[in-house]
Order: C-alpha cells, then sequence, then structure tokens
C-alpha cells in the first residue's frame, strides 16, 4: 500500500477548490507542500457548468449596498440562514470579483467598460457579474491558470476518496484509488479542505453532471462529521425537457418569459411583483401547479412542463447573453429560442445541506474544512437565491484556503496514520468490492433510487410519500449488498465507481429523506402538503443527521439571527 504526504490536501477541484488552493500557496508563500485532488480532470468540475453569473453588490452609487444583499439572501433562505455568515459572505465577494478581474476573467462589460450586471431570481438589484452564459467556465479556467503560477502545488487527476482516516476525534489521512491505474493509495496530510460539491445525481431529472454524486459528504458523514439540513434541495424552474440540462436563470434575468398552454404569464399569479425573477423555489411550485392543473404542455416520459419563451429578446440579444443557451437549445431540443419557446420544468440543481461547518467552514473535526456546496455554512437556508452559489465557492474557498493553510504552517509534525483502518478499506474496495458476486444489478439500483426521488421527495413532498421513499431507500440498500461487479480489472474500472458512487447516493438519499419526514412544516424548497405553512415556533431550527449502522439520527441546533426576526416573504 503506498502511502502519500503532503502538508495540506485540497480534496475536490471545482471553484471552492481551486480557490482554496491559490489562497492556500499565496499564505504560505512556498513553505507548504500542498496538493489538490479530483475525480475528474482538473478543468472538468462541475462548476463549469455554472451560467448565470456571480452576485456581489458592487453598485452602491446606484442603489444597491450591502445590507440589501443580505436582506435578499435571508429573505430569500427563508429566514432559516445563519445571518453571521452572510454578513460574512456580502462583505467579501465584491473582493473576490475584483481579484477575478485581476487574474483576467472576461467578465461582460456594459458600454461605459465597466462590470456589466443583471437581474436574477430573489435579488432586488441587479447584481450578477458575469461572462455571457458561461460564468462558471470562465472563473474555472481564470483560477486554474492561476494555479499555474505555484510550484509547490501537486494535481492529482481522477482520483477517488473512499474513507477518512480519523483516529481519537482527530484528522489523520484519507484513502483513494488511483482510477488510472487501480492503485489504492494512503494519504496523509495536516490539514484537509472538502470541495467536492453537492448529491442531486440522487435525482433522475436533474442538472447535474455524472460525477456528482456526493462523495464527500457520504465519507464525512461516515466517519462521524454530521451533515446539516439536507432536506433542502433545490429544484431550479427552468430545466430542459426531456434532458435535466440547465436553462439559466439569466434568461428570465435578460427578460425571458414563462408561459403556460393558455399563452399567460402565469408568474403574475404567484409573485405579482418580481414575476418570473421570484425565488426559485416560489417559481418551481407555481409550474409545478400549473402544470397540476392541466396548464402545462404534455411531454415524453410524464415529463409535462411550461414554455421559457425568448422570442421578444430578438436574435442580437440572444446571440450576445445567452449564446450557451440556445446552442443547448438547437443540439438537445432541436429548437431554436429566436424561433420557438423552450420546454422547461422544475429540476433537482443544488443541495442547500452539507457537511456542517462553522463560519470559517471548518468542521468539528480538528484538521478539516469544507467549502462550496458540499458544506453547509449555513449561507443559503432553505433555499438559495442564484449567482450566490459561484459567491459561496470563492468566499469560502479563500476563507478555508487559508485557515487551512495557516493550521498546516503551525503543525510541525504529521499525526499517526491509523494503518489498519487503512488496511480494512483497501480490503473492502479491492478484493471484497472488486471481486464482488451477486444476482442484483447495480445500475437497476441506480435508475430505482432515482425514481423513487424524483417521485416523492420533489417539489412537493408528504408524510406518506416521505414514509414509502424511505421504506424504498432502505430496501434499495440490502438489495445493493448483493450487487455483483462484471468488470474484475483496475484500469479505469467504471463498474467500481459506479458502485462507490450508488453506496454514496444511497446514504445521502436515506439522510434527505429521513430529515424531511421529520420536517413537519414548509421552508424554502422543503414544501410538505400535508404541512402547508413555515412553523418558526417548532422548526426555526438547523437539522444535524449523525451517521449509525441503522440510520441517521438527527438532532437539532438554532439558527443565528443577528438583525432580522422572521417575517412573511412575500414577491
Amino acid at each position: 500500500m503506498k502511502i502519500v504526504a503532503h502538508d495540506l490536501i485540497i480534496l475536490g477541484a471545482g471553484l471552492a477548490g481551486l480557490r482554496a488552493a491559490i489562497e492556500a500557496a499565496r499564505v504560505s508563500r512556498g513553505e507548504l507542500d500542498i496538493a489538490i485532488m479530483a475525480k475528474t480532470q482538473l478543468v472538468r468540475p462541475h462548476s463549469v457548468c455554472a451560467e448565470g453569473g456571480t452576485a456581489a453588490a458592487i453598485r452602491p452609487e446606484e442603489g444597491d449596498s450591502l445590507e440589501l444583499h443580505a436582506w435578499d439572501t435571508v429573505k430569500g433562505s427563508d429566514f432559516l440562514a445563519d445571518q453571521d455568515a452572510v454578513e460574512l459572505f456580502v462583505r467579501t465577494i465584491p473582493q473576490e470579483i475584483l481579484q477575478l478581474e485581476h487574474w483576467g476573467i472576461p467578465w461582460a462589460r456594459r458600454e461605459d467598460g465597466r462590470i456589466a450586471q443583471r437581474p436574477f431570481g430573489g435579488h432586488s438589484f441587479p447584481r450578477a457579474v458575469f461572462a455571457a452564459d458561461k460564468t462558471g467556465f470562465f472563473e474555472v479556467h481564470t483560477l486554474y491558470d492561476t494555479l499555474l503560477k505555484y510550484p509547490r502545488v501537486t494535481r492529482y487527476e481522477e482520483y477517488m476518496a473512499t474513507s477518512l482516516l480519523l483516529e481519537e476525534g482527530q484528522y489523520r489521512g484519507f484513502t483513494a484509488v488511483d482510477l488510472k491505474s487501480g492503485e489504492f493509495l494512503v494519504f496523509r496530510s495536516k490539514a484537509l479542505i472538502i470541495a467536492t460539491g453537492g448529491a442531486c445525481r440522487i435525482y433522475g431529472f436533474t442538472t447535474y453532471s455524472h460525477t456528482v454524486t456526493g462523495d464527500g459528504m457520504a465519507i464525512a458523514y461516515r466517519a462521524g462529521l454530521p451533515l446539516k439540513d439536507m432536506e433542502f434541495v433545490q429544484f431550479h424552474p427552468t430545466g430542459l425537457v426531456p434532458s435535466g440540462i440547465l436553462i439559466t436563470e439569466a434568461a428570465r434575468g435578460e427578460g425571458g418569459y414563462l408561459v403556460n398552454n393558455l399563452g399567460e404569464r402565469f408568474m403574475k399569479k404567484y409573485a405579482e411583483k418580481m414575476m418570473e425573477l421570484a425565488p426559485r423555489d416560489i417559481v418551481s411550485r407555481s409550474e409545478m401547479l400549473e402544470i397540476e392543473a392541466g396548464r402545462g404542455f404534455q411531454g415524453p416520459q410524464g415529463l409535462d412542463y411550461v414554455h421559457l419563451d425568448l422570442r421578444h429578446l430578438g436574435r442580437h440579444k440572444i446571440n450576445e447573453r445567452l449564446p450557451l443557451i440556445r446552442e443547448v437549445a438547437i443540439k438537445f431540443a432541436g429548437l431554436d429560442p429566436i424561433e420557438r419557446p423552450i420546454p422547461v420544468r422544475p429540476v433537482a440543481h443544488y443541495s442547500m445541506g452539507g457537511i456542517h461547518v462553522d463560519i470559517e467552514g471548518a468542521t468539528p473535526v480538528p484538521g478539516i474544512w469544507a467549502a462550496g456546496e458540499v458544506a453547509c455554512v449555513s449561507l443559503h437556508g432553505a433555499n438559495r437565491l442564484g449567482t450566490n452559489s459561484t459567491a459561496e465557492c470563492l468566499v469560502w474557498g479563500a476563507i478555508t484556503g487559508k485557515k487551512a493553510a495557516q493550521y498546516a504552517l503551525k503543525e510541525r509534525q504529521f499525526l499517526e496514520l491509523p494503518m489498519e483502518k487503512a488496511r480494512e478499506e483497501e480490503s473492502r474496495v479491492m478484493e471484497k468490492i472488486l471481486n464482488r458476486q451477486g444476482d442484483e444489478n447495480l445500475y437497476t439500483i441506480r435508475r430505482e433510487l432515482r425514481e423513487v426521488m424524483d417521485a416523492n421527495v420533489g417539489v412537493f413532498r408528504t408524510g406518506e410519500g416521505l414514509a414509502k421513499a424511505l421504506k424504498r431507500i432502505k430496501e434499495l440498500q440490502e438489495r445493493f449488498h448483493r450487487c455483483g461487479l462484471k468488470d474484475r480489472s483496475r484500469i479505469y474500472n467504471t463498474d467500481l465507481v459506479s458502485y462507490l458512487e450508488l453506496e454514496n447516493m444511497l446514504e445521502l438519499a436515506e439522510v434527505i429523506t429521513a430529515g424531511a419526514l421529520a420536517r413537519e412544516e414548509s421552508r424554502g424548497g422543503h414544501a410538505r402538503r400535508d404541512f402547508p405553512q413555515r412553523d418558526d415556533k417548532n422548526w426555526l431550527k438547523h437539522t444535524l443527521a449523525y451517521y449509525t449502522p441503522s440510520g441517521p439520527k438527527l438532532e437539532y441546533i438554532p439558527v443565528n439571527i443577528t438583525i432580522w426576526e422572521p417575517t412573511e416573504r412575500k414577491y
């Protein structure tokens, strides 16, 4: 068994991971041996799929302010966000926008040459800084190019972490498989930053890349770290039918209409003031109500939809501001949005929950930080505003990079590795799983899990449906242990990767569903038809889920309210 050591390792190479690596390298000034690891190639994280923009209050002279951005975020969260985290976030993100500007990102420009901004849902000021509709792509490549300036950063591409190694409540290292060779390795470090992204591939109709299977959340959970607020899953209002590919909210920010089969802009019934630019939870529920009432269009595979109409924007604006959306619609729906409306419906898009961390991204285990979508600060509470996610990755990528680097600089020696645990994990993955035989099909179980989540843990939920889903997930977990692998090879064994991913997804699906069943209220992205009202008296609190062999143990902690007491959300 090969052992590899670095002072600091960043697990995940999306926006948060890349930003953390850069900040750690800057802070350490070459004194630390830093590594960054990804299951993909480093320029192919899911972050490149972010399209619409990054939120920042940079125009006080035009009426925006840090306080207004904070209020929009807190209100959008349905008052479940920790307000001290929100305040830190809005203060910090303008600096990150300028930092990316200095590193060379091609932000869109106004006619006067200044950085352009556009409207986004739930924001009361057009504060989305953007680069056409490929913002995440340009942010990732700008950060990657910047990281190349630092020679003491080792890059590990196409490695999959399988477990965290903790001993006496302290971090010691983790295990991983080199997918290219099949070699099993133990990585030791003084500090670790987990930045592996979300978990919404547990749904069938989703905007997520196929690699985003909640690996970091799951290995942290099994190691004893609590997951927070996992029941809150965001459904983006505009997933392309039937693929689920994201049609960015920027399409509505630029003036697109949502229309039912009567030709009505139906959002006037649900959010009269902000219309299509209401927060995502409200727009998604409105679309589903229209579809359920028979005012949608019949779609394939039961995916009925409404129309997103961009035709009135004109060819020039669509080509300038939404070129990717036009390309996606042509390639994957066979229509040109300059000429025809786009078929869309709510689609699983974002995990508001994640690994429980404090305001500096530190987990309860010394030596481990988490940043980006894998973490729950909590900035987004029960519902995230569009463009706050890429911003969160930049802010807490920088914060955790700095804090973890400072920690690693102080630690003179590596802690002893628990080699018995490492050997047990090697045996589990490379012998028991790799040589497993059984009568169950891995991919059938994966498909059935996604069907269960789509049907019962979606935009609208009921106690009966959630209980049914939880029972079904338990059954799938039992069947999963009878899965065999057809591929016994070690080099690029996608059967092995799919097995490990499904193991993680089943674990997280159970946490999400159990938390949703327990939370008897409707708040943000969690809409219970049997408990349709928000219940601040009993449920103004965060859910913590702890691993036990029989299922998640749920506990609760208070929301940090510093300024704004909860009020009714009106848009």
